[in-house]
């Protein structure tokens, strides 16, 4: 009777331990209980959404008619970090807590200014999230938020805001009827440029560059920076070329080449320029460092760049100083040249027969949103550079945190904080600043 009636007791307590089981994963599972409800999205909503309220009227009303907002109860997740993601997030009410893979946390709150634009919009989330109070927010496919496309070279087109700036209605008119006068690069490297599209080496290449003793000097300097120093310093171009490696001495050359053309006979603009020179320098040294602790693209490349990437505003400021100034003021400057600077800037390296990822470092690096690889791009760069200069003169008031834009997660071996710039940064600074203390002189 005993061993009869043992299977069965068995039998009965392992239905009971099932049932537990059962009911505590159900309850385990059950999520908390939102206060929010998903609700309709409004066209005011979104028009204050960055970059979502460039869309035109049309596709807002069209956008708000088919999208509904999500919710989420305080303590739930949001996204992991290295989850896949297909949408950009926008946080709409409550507070979220953002976290990146060292630990550093921050809060965004629904209504401040960081939640104009979006919590995360690249492909990975390099950050984790979670609702620290009940949420609602919204989904946008990132096909959507490409609502800046790649501008169009050969079109100047002035916002309707600006349509009373005097000084940027001339300039249109100066630009689309093809007078731009487009500064020339030093001869040496228009020379080395086309010279090394017939395969030369590098014996050949050190004739054209000794052409220009200024540029030799610089290189041979560049050659015994501790970037490129080794027991033996360069005491000639030949060494110095032979150490940097061909491709690099010729952006290294071009580098230099540039810095001749940031001048002006007027005072005024003579200052405009100094700036522009001293952004753009800043820039590089910066692109320069990304590409080198990535791995993901050649150095002096993005180091060019950087130099490059708001050359368009040389021609435009120097149309300004040809005009009596009764014709300008400050102002007007001033709202002009984020305008103009991408498509001329386009115009002066197509006529300086760069390649083309140089001219969409002209057009969309000012682009936080720019998403036309999913490789990391010349443009990726120089957006995150620009975005890291701002971090480093604390000036991040109306600008995207780093880990939410697109190119931040096609960087491979940095880890990117939205509380510092790139620690990395500061360990290469002096290094960086002696390579480049040539460009100063």
């Amino acid at each position: 009777m005993l061993d009869r009636a043992e299977p069965n007791y068995r039998e009965s307590v392992c239905f009971q331990e099932l049932d537990m089981a059962l009911i505590d994963s159900l309850f385990k599972g059950k999520k908390s209980a939102c206060s929010l409800n998903s609700e309709k999205i409004s066209v005011q909503t979104l028009r204050g959404l960055i970059p979502i309220r460039n869309l035109s009227e049309e596709k807002l009303q069209a956008f708000a008619e088919e999208k509904q907002t999500e919710v989420l109860a305080a303590g739930e997740t949001l996204f992991n970090i290295n989850a896949p993601s297909d949408a950009a997030i926008y946080l709409l009410k409550g507070t979220v807590t953002v976290a990146d893979k060292n630990g550093k946390s921050y809060d965004v709150f629904a209504d401040s200014t960081e939640s104009r634009f979006p919590i995360c919009s690249g492909v990975k989330h390099i950050t984790s999230a979670v609702a620290k109070t009940d949420i609602s927010f919204l989904r946008v496919s990132h096909k959507i938020m490409s609502v800046n496309p790649a501008i169009n070279h050969e079109e100047l087109v002035i916002p309707a805001k600006l349509s009373n700036n005097r000084l940027l209605q001339l300039f249109a008119q100066y630009f689309m009827e093809e007078k731009l006068e487009i500064p020339s690069l030093p001869n040496v490297a228009v020379r080395l440029r086309q010279a090394m599209q017939n395969d030369i080496g590098i014996a050949e290449a050190v004739k054209i560059i000794q052409l220009d003793p200024v540029i030799t000097a610089k290189l041979i300097e560049v050659a015994n920076c501790p970037l490129y120093y080794t027991t033996n310093p360069a005491k000639s171009c030949l060494a110095a070329v032979s150490r940097i490696g061909l491709v690099a001495s010729r952006n290294l050359v071009v580098s230099f080449s540039i810095k001749q053309i940031f001048k002006s006979d007027s005072p005024d603009i003579k200052k405009y320029l100094n700036y522009l020179w001293k952004d753009s320098l800043s820039l590089s040294c910066i692109s320069y460092v990304l590409a080198l602790e990535s791995g993901q693209y050649c150095p002096e490349e993005a180091l060019l760049a950087g130099l490059v990437c708001d050359i368009g505003a040389i021609p435009f400021l120097n149309f300004v100083a040809n005009l009596p100034s009764e014709y300008h003021d400050k102002k007007e400057i001033e709202q002009a040249l984020p305008v103009v600077k991408g498509v001329v800037g386009a115009a002066v390296l197509k006529n300086w027969n760069f390649a083309d990822e140089f001219i969409q470092v002209a057009l969309n690096s000012n682009n936080w949103y720019q998403n036309n690889s999913e490789q990391l791009t010349l443009t990726d760069i120089v957006i995150l550079s620009r975005l890291h200069r701002k971090i480093c003169q604390k000036k991040t008031e109306g600008f995207p945190s780093i880990t939410s834009i697109p190119a931040a997660s096609k960087l491979k071996n940095i880890a990117l904080s939205p509380e510092n710039t790139l620690h990395i940064l500061h360990d290469a600074k002096n290094k960086i600043n002696d390579a480049l203390a040539a460009f100063s002189g």
